[in-house]
């Protein structure tokens, strides 16, 4: 089933002495990675302590040609795309900077430009599917790079995943130049060399057949040891090897800690890393590891629990309660309003502040903090992560030393003074009102749905009274009862309503393509499945089997203008858009 499996570092796999081509099949799915999955690529490479680890890839070898070898990526194709895509913005910036590079840096530019493009053939050295466009897509990416690459470039390249994977890693490259008081050059340099040497598991089959039998072992069979499970048999053996406590003793304490956190491993790993961050100052020093990654998690903890095994687990077992209640582990019948806040928190996507706010509630006696300031500095975290998770700044990996270093500078304040604290903090490195007027007026659906959501469903909220409420969070088997609408039909084929509506078809297609994502153009509705892509009018009056208003008639606040209207275009979206913008900056202002 399996002809070899090694690992390799990037810049073997696309060595060009080899001159090994990657190829996605046309049966894979498109290029699917978003935002969310670029910076933790990005953060994971920044912060890495050596080289990073990206998992496995499955190939099958297709070659024809002796002179050149093809092997067809069954398995890690948004990996080795995403990876390619930052590689061609560090050549970029490094090729913009040519002059100045020295002997060495000048030979990683021409060696980086031989990895990323065959220069035989002008043609890349991983390959996606043409569907989607993507092949096209990449190969413009390229070009623009400064590759030499046969490249089309495709109408509307600019709103696709790969061209907006490519602006998030010039920009982010651009930023850590900025943060490290690096020139541009240097910043690229130091993230394509963190990038190439990262390791990738590379297996090879000899057939299609066993290539997706080893694939769905890979993913659904067997449980391998986690770095938690490790760090857990870690303790046990200490605990016995020291003689401080027996075995049932140490595995019954680290079993409270875990039901304290719930089910899920991510949350576990999280609580490790972010207890580590925030309480770095009272543990054991560990050499190279200046904050938690998943990448050196295993090899911190050996060093926090070499000494003083039981105050160490009586630390986190208490920490772990207070993670419990930050993380809503467990769901309260009459839920106080911290509890409340931070439901918020999680839902704007803020668990990196958890090392601040874990910190905060394990020390809020000695701090003088109440439930109102804590809950006043958590809807400021929730402000912050708002605009954050829409602008991109500050960088993710950034974020942990940031509440790190809003620890460090706490000194003597107390009460209102810790609050004015973070707030002074966070003021420096938020985004700017323009920066978030900008993205809130651009194509926020595709920037972030899950905080697309929650601002809609906060300003919904926020119109509600006691008699009108609803849960807007409400899930049932098939999740959110609640979802985002867009108005306008995001969907292709756009109906013959919409089209005439929109001033006949070329018309219309060029308005769906400039807004249907725009903040104007979206509301939340229940059951909205069932609106799809009728016309304006049957979304506005839709009712179910029950008499229920599932269209804009649903009593939202946020819907109230749409139900005086008959017809939707280009200017209203525009006025809309305009509109809720200024509402979502009043409420999720700036620290002040």
């Amino acid at each position: 089933m399996i002809n070899s499996a090694e690992q390799y570092p990037v810049h073997a796999l696309l060595s060009p002495d080899t001159d090994v081509s990657y190829r996605v099949p046309p049966y894979q799915r498109e290029y699917s990675w978003r935002r969310s999955e670029w910076e933790a690529l990005f953060d994971d490479l920044v912060n890495a302590d050596g080289a990073h680890f990206l998992g496995t890839i499955i190939i099958l070898d297709r070659t024809r040609d002796s002179l050149q070898r093809t092997v067809e990526v069954i398995d890690g194709q948004q990996r080795l795309t995403t990876l390619s895509i930052l590689l061609a913005a560090t050549h970029s910036v490094l090729d913009e900077h040519r002059e100045g590079l020295d002997a060495e840096n000048a030979f990683n530019l021409l060696n980086l430009s031989r990895q990323l493009v065959r220069g035989t053939t002008r043609q890349p050295r991983v390959t996606p599917q043409r569907q989607g466009q993507n092949l096209d897509d990449f190969c413009t990416v390229l070009a623009d790079a400064g590759l030499e690459v046969d490249a089309h470039r495709q109408r509307h390249h600019g709103n696709r995943r790969i061209a907006k994977c490519y602006r998030y890693f010039s920009s982010a490259i651009e930023q850590f130049a900025a943060d490290q008081e690096l020139t541009p050059a240097s910043a690229a340099e130091r993230i394509r060399f963190a990038a190439t040497r990262a390791i990738l598991v590379k297996i090879e089959v000899p057939s299609s057949a066993d290539a997706f039998v080893l694939f769905e072992s890979l993913n659904n069979r067997g449980v391998p040891l986690s770095p938690v499970d490790l760090i857990k048999n870690h303790l046990l053996a200490e605990s016995e090897r020291r003689a401080v406590m027996n075995v049932e003793e140490a595995f019954e304490r680290w079993n409270t800690m875990l039901t304290n956190l719930g089910d899920a491993y991510a949350t576990h790993e999280r609580f490790l890393r972010h207890y580590y961050n925030a309480f770095k100052t009272d543990l054991p020093e560990v050499r190279n590891a200046s904050v938690a990654t998943r990448s050196n998690l295993i090899r911190i903890y050996e060093g926090v629990l070499s000494d003083a095994l039981e105050v160490r687990l009586e630390s986190l077992a208490s920490a772990s309660a207070d993670y419990g209640r930050i993380s809503c582990i467990t769901e309260r019948d009459d839920p106080a309003p911290l509890d409340q806040a931070f439901q918020r928190l999680i839902r704007a996507q803020g668990t990196p502040s958890y090392v601040l706010v874990l910190w905060l509630m394990s020390r809020r006696e000695t701090l003088e903090l109440t439930e109102s300031h804590l809950s006043e500095v958590v809807d400021v975290l929730t402000s912050f992560f708002v605009r954050r998770n829409l602008t991109g700044y500050p960088q993710t990996y950034g974020l942990a030393k940031l509440f790190m270093t809003t620890i460090e500078k706490m000194g003597d304040a107390r009460s209102d003074g810790v609050v004015r604290q973070i707030k002074s903090n966070l003021l420096a490195v938020s985004s700017s009102d323009e920066l978030f007027r900008e993205r809130l007026q651009g194509r926020i659906y595709e920037e972030n749905v899950d905080v697309t959501r929650f601002i809609l469903t906060t300003l919904a909220e926020d119109g509600m009274t006691r008699e009108t409420s609803v849960d807007l969070w409400a899930q049932d088997s098939n999740g959110y009862v609640w979802t985002i609408e867009h108005i306008l039909p995001q969907g292709s084929n756009l109906p013959r309503s919409w089209q005439d509506m929109l001033g006949g078809e070329a018309t219309a297609a060029i308005v769906q393509e400039e807004h249907k994502h725009r903040l104007g153009n979206l509301t939340i509705t229940a059951y909205n499945s069932n609106l799809g892509n009728k016309s304006f009018q049957q979304k506005r009056d839709r009712q179910d089997s029950n008499g229920r208003n599932i269209g804009y008639r649903n009593g939202l606040s946020l819907n109230s203008e749409l139900i005086v209207l008959d017809c939707w275009g280009a200017e209203d979206i525009d006025s809309r858009t305009l509109r809720l913008a200024e509402q979502v900056l009043r409420r999720f202002p700036l620290p002040a």
